[in-house]
């Protein structure tokens, strides 16, 4: 026995985020302090089978067309010297074999409490927020109707199902020219890193967003397009969460797509937001009612606009999984506000235990 705790790091999975999730493991595996944790890292395929033992990183890193960043030695990633097991269902996370969890699982299947459902189902601690919130955040419309009730303040929007938009669609784009206008932004439900969302300017390339879109859900959000600065959070804590110094991303292209995000090397992140003081208490605030509004616990990164025109302050989104890669906004924020990378990660693995423990003691009344 080591004495130290078990982790099991998640990754890949079955989303459009795949790739992403893999630079977000690979910064975890760099990180962590493995004088306090054993790591045990997990892969699943994008067709869903479990990677483990051996270098399942590395595996599915070989079928990725986001390549990993260079390592400084191939020993901080391989844990065994044994070729990964592939298997339909994760049994050593069910057969008690890890201590805690940490899922690196963006999008869908991962980010949407799915994953988070299992692992409540097996009785193990996994670090970042619940099912609920997990659900809630991931789900755009769910999101935005919480982030309205609590008086956040945000862009006009629509939602639709693909079925709709097939069976009345002069209507749908009527709706869409009358109460939002061009340019407007159309994205699939529940989707992040900005897979699957397009800028349009007129109906041609609203009928052709919409479609692609409904390749990766059901229902499609529009959004309206506001010419604004691009501000993000990171937050931190279960009952008593803290937010971060505020950043600012200025993408390469004309809004933070995904080849800005993570191809794209010129975009910029400003740490922190060159914006008043004022401003920045404000968004802090925000970023915390969010996170309260959907039950959130562990961390989230929060997102908004400051449009330029009025200074208004607008929510637009919460992401529960945040980007854990070299260029990611979440570890950055709070390296910059005085927590490093190494225990940013110690102190999400030490919230989820507490977390587990303060549920398991509320069962046991």
């Amino acid at each position: 026995m080591t004495g130290k705790i078990r982790v099991a790091v998640l990754f890949g999975g079955q989303s459009g985020e795949h790739d992403v999730s893999l630079r977000s493991a690979q910064a975890i595996l760099r990180h962590i302090d493995r004088e306090r944790f054993d790591v045990v890292p997990i892969g699943i395929t994008r067709d869903g089978h479990w990677l483990i033992g051996g270098n399942p990183l590395k595996e599915l890193a070989a079928r990725s067309w986001l390549p990993l960043e260079p390592e400084p030695s191939e020993e901080a990633m391989v844990l065994a010297s044994d070729v990964p097991q592939q298997l339909g269902f994760p049994e050593p996370i069910l057969a008690g074999s890890v201590d805690v969890v940490f899922p690196v699982l963006h999008g869908p299947y991962g980010e949407d409490g799915t994953i988070q459902g299992l692992l409540e189902l097996a009785g193990v601690p996994y670090v970042g927020c619940g099912v609920l919130a997990s659900a809630v955040a991931m789900d755009k419309p769910t999101a935005k109707r919480l982030f309205a009730s609590v008086g956040l303040d945000q862009a006009r929007w629509l939602v639709f199902t693909y079925h709709e938009w097939q069976c009345r669609q002069e209507d749908l784009i009527s709706r869409i020219e009358r109460d939002l206008g061009y340019p407007c932004f159309v994205k699939p439900a529940n989707l992040g890193s900005s897979v699957g969302v397009s800028k349009v300017r007129g109906r041609p390339e609203l009928v052709a967003a919409v479609e692609h879109a409904g390749r990766y859900d059901r229902r499609i959000v529009v959004e309206e397009a506001i010419d604004a600065r691009e501000l993000e959070v990171s937050v931190l804590g279960n009952e008593e969460p803290t937010a971060s110094i505020v950043g600012e991303i200025v993408p390469s292209r004309e809004f933070y797509d995904y080849e800005a995000k993570y191809i794209d090397s010129n975009s910029q992140l400003l740490i922190p937001a060159p914006i008043s003081q004022e401003q920045a208490e404000t968004v802090r605030q925000m970023a915390l009612e969010a996170f309260r509004v959907i039950d959130g616990a562990g961390m989230a990164r929060v997102d908004f606009f400051l449009e330029r025109s009025t200074g208004r302050i607008l929510i637009n989104e919460v992401n529960t999984i945040p980007g854990f890669t070299a260029i990611s906004m979440y570890p950055k924020l709070w390296e910059a506000s005085g927590l490093c990378f190494r225990d940013l990660i110690t102190r999400l693995i030490e919230l989820a235990l507490a977390r587990y423990e303060e549920q398991r003691r509320r069962r046991a009344v």
